[in-house]
């Protein structure tokens, strides 16, 4: 089958679809599938093979915000692909891709990737009102079907009123090998040598309202123990690092936090003895599947759909609680912690691998082709 998968962007700084649909497009060119992965960017354009599948990407025009990029669309009309994947909304690529599977008949699947979650909906709702009818006309109205990572981001498509078929596929992921870990380790390590000398709890995501790391920072100050280091890496985005470190030096919290840009660096797993991400929303949670599969027990919150770590290694509670769960992982010991971990390991290398989304994705595909 010929396949594009478009997303907007596979910068890092735009968090976990740039990975995600990159895996996904490579387990797909793993099955035979003919891939074909389109993206933008802010600088220079550039086509190149990776993975079994052919990758071209495209330079963003003015205004960049909405994903405007005149040789992104030129570069569809050339192709003809049996099915069309768009990965997010609310961008204008959505209707290069929209425009393009009407004019060929082909089935648009889109897979929203936490953009049309309850509080994500919530947050600028009127933008997101204006951007469906002025951005995309007409996109979500055409699509043969959704792709949801999760059973409950399904079921807020269908709150939302959305009827199409849904396919229900979660994102794999990769298990890093030993090299990978350790190389990662020595790279934290050089750069904060404090880590090396206390248990660390890591929050690492995108440094956005959506993921409580102002409240996160507050609770570890009052329910945090003393003899550990909350590391919180990631994404610079709503919060600038800056805005972070001054956060923190107003709590008096110095000595009990560090906050570091995670861009062009590898992940920071290896150094942490747990992980903590209490979001308001997710519809998948790499960086939870990535922390796991590092072997770090995670402490996450019920509006992730991870519930599934309570019985393999962590902690998956609601917000109320989530203070109680912080101060109950913190207390065990490093044995019992790195238990949990290789529980939490094994659980994803089981039934996270990108074969099966893959191989759900391809059968979902063929149904919503015409006869």
């Amino acid at each position: 089958m010929r396949i594009v998968q478009i997303v907007p962007s596979l910068e890092e700084r735009h968090g976990g679809p740039s990975k995600s649909v990159r895996g996904l497009s490579a387990g797909l060119a793993r099955l035979q599938h003919e891939v074909t992965l389109l993206a933008t960017t802010a600088g220079t354009g550039s086509r190149h093979q990776e993975a079994g599948l052919e990758v071209e990407i495209f330079h963003r025009n003015w205004p960049d915000r909405l994903c405007l990029s005149r040789g992104l669309r030129a570069g569809l009309k050339r192709l003809e692909p049996e099915v069309i994947h768009h990965h997010s909304v609310w961008l204008r690529t959505l209707h290069y891709a929209h425009r393009r599977a009407k004019r060929l008949g082909v089935p648009l699947v889109i897979s929203p990737r936490g953009m049309l979650a309850k509080w994500t909906w919530a947050h600028h709702n009127w933008r997101k009102r204006l951007a469906r009818w002025l951005i995309h006309p007409g996109a979500f109205d055409a699509t043969a079907g959704w792709h949801a990572t999760s059973q409950e981001e399904a079921d807020g498509l269908r709150e939302l009123g959305f009827k199409q078929p849904i396919c229900i596929a979660p994102n794999g992921v990769e298990i890093p090998t030993p090299t990978q870990m350790a190389a990662a380790a020595e790279h934290w390590h050089r750069r904060l040598p404090e880590i090396g000398q206390r248990p660390v709890a890591l929050f690492y995501s995108r440094f956005h309202r959506k993921k409580r790391v102002l409240e996160l920072i507050d609770d570890w100050l009052e329910h945090g123990p003393r003899d550990w280091l909350l590391l919180i890496a990631g994404i610079p985005q709503e919060y600038s690092i800056r805005t972070l470190e001054g956060y923190v030096l107003r709590a008096s919290g110095g000595g009990r936090i560090r906050i570091a840009d995670g861009i062009g660096q590898p992940p920071p797993y290896a150094v942490a003895s747990l992980f903590l991400l209490p979001s308001h929303d997710e519809n998948f949670g790499l960086s939870i599947a990535e922390a796991l599969a590092h072997g770090v027990p995670a402490v996450v919150t019920d509006t992730t759909p991870w519930r599934g770590l309570n019985d393999h290694g962590g902690w998956c509670v609601p917000w109320t609680e989530y203070s109680s769960a912080m101060r109950a992982a913190t207390a065990e010991g490093p044995e019992k912690l790195r238990s949990r971990g290789a529980q939490a390991r094994a659980w994803i290398a089981r039934e996270y691998s990108w074969e099966m989304p893959a191989q759900k994705l391809a059968e979902f595909y063929a149904g919503l082709r015409p006869v």
